[in-house]
């Protein structure tokens, strides 16, 4: 049991509770447990597990707490949940998606208009049912109509983060089996699209019956769906559903291209197939009657005239030009990244001190790391004013003359403010060693508004880059509206670097985007935005997303070392 898992559970609790009117201090306490085992850095599962140990020893888990934790770790399931699951309709969940739409509004909604799905939430906004309850008015019930479209489109999809780490248990389990020989995820997990609908598994085996039986008992499993001889569908504890496909070994490496996709990608090399006098599907490539390829991937594009293509870059979106040119790039790598530049410490809203985020980078194997603070507009996260910031630069000073092996930037994520100025004077930016620029409020401003806020930033010297640059979070807010076209070539002008927060929430910029900076050879920062020792692990989603653009080690600005990196800065 993953503790993402277990703070999910208790983060779903919290929600429900909330819903139904539980006391402040009940949410807070299960909140609080999510986060802390959340930022936990080694598995609670292994608390549990040690005989000499409880979870209760932790600053912030009580007796009671600590029972429930044991109960997941040793059930998959927290009986408290699934009683409020049976109370709580799931349609009441799923209105949490909408922006703007917390707990509370969504038991409002729920206790005084009967409200329990999507569909009704719709017709009571379109009714103008909703604008004259309590807490409610007119721009809300606005904002509900705009973000249903939104909602219904992440129903059932669940972020790449979430669905991995359990593809992965499921196949390294099955992986160690005698009778299974090869063994793969397809679908929008290989291609590491940010969000993921179900998985999809395809192994070749001497016999289904021991894998399928594997999976069946495994414990993500909660349910076996359909099996067949050949195919398995079972849904997961966290309602994620899964597909197991046992192929023969001829077919193995045409049906993991035609399972992984995209449905645009599979079109078009199903049209050069056709043009070659072949054809393609799940089971082979075929001349006539005759399978002339199938075993592997490289053999089925080989058969019509192309080289392997990284599943990630499989979108209909210039890869097979690139690939006829031999023009495919060497996407980058995990291991390429020698820093990390957008972090947070308990100066403002993290949880670790400089000095720990600094020995967490030193132990991944990073070289330079920036130390960025919010600025004084995130009260709610006690952002720093000019004083404090520099009191803590002369903190992040002490421990970079006292730590060896990496470099500790004197960093700020500096807020660019509704009115177009910078949350800090120049004369403070001017003081900084890395300048992050950030929008977090004022994200539904017209684009006019929003385009001169961007600029004043990327024309402002001090400012490094621009920090997740829209300010979407997947699912659940859309980014401010602008022409991304219009402020990268205004960054490439004035030399100021891009981000891919490498947040699974964030993943900003998208891949299309990052595709574009690349063109205009903007340099990329990938960074984890980490807010505890644990954070630094999201960077891997940066580097998808940045391989879904086709960005090479040399579009990233912290593939460099530090010498090569100290030269880009300002």
């Amino acid at each position: 049991m993953q503790n993402s898992e277990i703070s999910r559970l208790f983060d779903d609790l919290a929600d429900l509770l909330e819903i139904d009117g539980a006391n402040a201090f009940r949410l807070r306490a299960y909140r609080n447990a999510a986060r802390l085992i959340s930022d936990l850095p080694e598995p609670m599962a292994d608390i549990v597990a040690d005989s000499e140990r409880s979870p209760d020893e932790l600053s912030g888990i009580g007796k009671d707490l600590a029972k429930k934790i044991v109960t997941i770790v040793e059930t998959g399931s927290l009986p408290q949940l699934e009683e409020m699951q049976e109370k709580i309709p799931a349609g009441v969940v799923d209105m949490l998606r909408l922006p703007g739409l917390g707990p509370k509004k969504a038991a409002v909604l729920f206790h005084d208009l009967s409200i329990t799905n999507l569909d009704e939430l719709k017709a009571a906004a379109e009714q103008g049912q909703i604008h004259s309850l309590k807490g409610f008015g007119k721009k809300t019930e606005t904002s509900i109509l705009e973000g249903l479209a939104r909602a219904q489109e992440s129903i059932g999809r669940v972020f790449l983060a979430d669905a991995k780490p359990q593809a992965d248990a499921i196949v390294d389990s099955l992986a160690k089996l005698p009778s299974v020989k090869q063994i793969s995820t397809a679908g929008s997990l290989r291609r590491r699209r940010e969000t993921v609908g179900d998985l999809d598994v395809l192994i070749t085996a001497d016999d289904s019956t021991e894998p399928m039986n594997a999976l069946a008992e495994h414990e993500l499993i909660e349910q076996v769906l359909a099996r067949g001889d050949t195919k398995q569908r079972v849904r997961l504890r966290s309602g994620l559903e899964m597909d197991l496909r046992v192929v023969p070994e001829e077919s193995y490496g045409a049906a993991l291209q035609y399972f992984t996709g995209s449905k645009d990608h599979n079109i078009v090399i199903r049209r050069r197939a056709q043009d070659r006098g072949l054809k393609i599907n799940e089971y082979g490539v075929y001349r006539g009657d005759e399978s002339i390829a199938g075993r592997t991937e490289e053999d089925v594009y080989a058969a019509v005239d192309l080289p392997w293509i990284p599943p990630e870059l499989r979108e209909d979106r210039g890869e097979i030009e690139r690939a006829e040119n031999n023009a495919l790039p060497t996407l980058i790598e995990l291991s390429d990244i020698r820093g990390d530049l957008h972090m947070h410490t308990t100066a403002t809203d993290g949880t670790a001190t400089i000095a720990e985020m600094a020995a967490a980078a030193k132990a991944r194997k990073l070289k330079y790391i920036a130390i960025t603070d919010h600025s004084k507009r995130v009260t709610m996260a006690g952002g720093l004013d000019a004083d404090r910031l520099r009191a803590h630069w002369k903190e992040i000073e002490k421990v970079n003359a006292a730590t060896s092996g990496i470099e500790i930037l004197r960093g700020i994520e500096c807020d660019i403010l509704e009115d177009a100025t910078l949350d800090l004077p120049d004369d403070v930016l001017a003081e900084a060693d890395w300048v992050i620029a950030v929008l977090h409020y004022g994200l539904k401003q017209p684009q006019a508004q929003i385009h001169e806020r961007l600029l004043t930033a990327i024309k402002n010297p001090h400012v490094n880059i621009i920090g997740h640059p829209t300010g979407r979070l997947i699912g659940k807010r859309p980014g401010a509206e602008m022409n991304i076209s219009e402020i990268l070539k205004a960054a490439a002008d004035h030399g100021v670097m891009m981000e891919i927060n490498a947040h699974p929430s964030r993943l900003d910029l998208n891949d299309t985007s990052a595709a574009a900076a690349k063109d205009l050879k903007i340099p990329i920062v990938i960074s984890t935005d980490a807010h505890a020792v644990t954070g630094f692990d999201v960077l891997q989603y940066g580097i998808y997303q940045a391989r879904r653009a086709g960005l090479e080690k040399k579009d990233v600005a912290n593939t460099r070392t530090w010498a090569q990196f100290k030269k880009l800065l300002r």
